[in-house]
């Protein structure tokens, strides 16, 4: 297989903000300033500066309107999808040209086109593939068509002859790869990654519903 095309993401396309160190200091709404619950909040989405921003409950629910402050700012939605029946072949994910078994793909609005993105010991790293080979591998998923740009992914995942393929909330995804990050060790991560990755996914799976719930909402 070719030599992938890839880069450490930058903040033009990636989000900036990710599974960053625990710091002394409290959280705050990075919106109004209010006092934020340290280990469980929403966050938005400052699709200007492609960065992620801490939120209180009452500016993350403003933020889930349609429009408000002019559309800057997104809520990160908190929903899990799966899609059993999507068909990703081992050819395919060769296609894709992504070095490892984990990748996530967001819909950037403001570049009007799909971000590949996968886990690596340097970040979020980004496969610079063309556009089509992304609706090749994924234009066949019943995710993708419910896929809301900027705050959700797609998250992939290639075990042994299957891949597992979910709708997830876009700051998930910066979380693995900052869990992978500080846990990655040699050249294939090591048995505390691996584990780390797996116990990542089975909570999703826990998590997730199906399309068809989706549409019944």
């Amino acid at each position: 297989m070719s030599t992938p095309h890839k880069r450490t993401c930058p903040p033009a396309t990636g989000l900036r903000r990710f599974a960053a160190p625990r710091m002394s200091r409290p959280e705050v709404c990075e919106l109004c300033g209010a006092p934020i619950d340290d280990g469980n909040h929403r966050h938005m989405v400052d699709t200007a500066n492609r960065s992620l921003a801490c939120a209180c409950t009452p500016c993350a629910m403003l933020f889930e309107q349609g429009g408000a402050g002019g559309g800057r700012f997104r809520t990160v939605p908190d929903r899990y999808l799966a899609d059993p029946d999507h068909g990703l072949d081992q050819g395919v994910w060769e296609l894709l040209q992504i070095p490892v078994s984990v990748a996530f793909f967001f819909r950037n609005a403001s570049l009007n086109r799909l971000v590949a993105l996968y886990p690596s010991p340097a970040g979020a790293t980004e496969s610079e593939l063309d556009p089509s080979t992304w609706q090749t591998a994924l234009g066949n998923s019943r995710l993708a068509e419910l896929l809301e740009p900027d705050v959700e992914a797609l998250l992939l995942r290639r075990v042994e002859e299957r891949t597992e393929c979910y709708l997830v909330p876009v700051d998930i995804c910066y979380e693995l790869v900052g869990r992978m990050r500080m846990l990655w060790q040699g050249f294939d991560g090591g048995a505390e990654a691996r584990a780390d990755l797996t116990a990542f996914f089975d909570h999703i799976a826990q998590r997730a519903g199906t399309p068809e719930e989706a549409r019944r909402r």
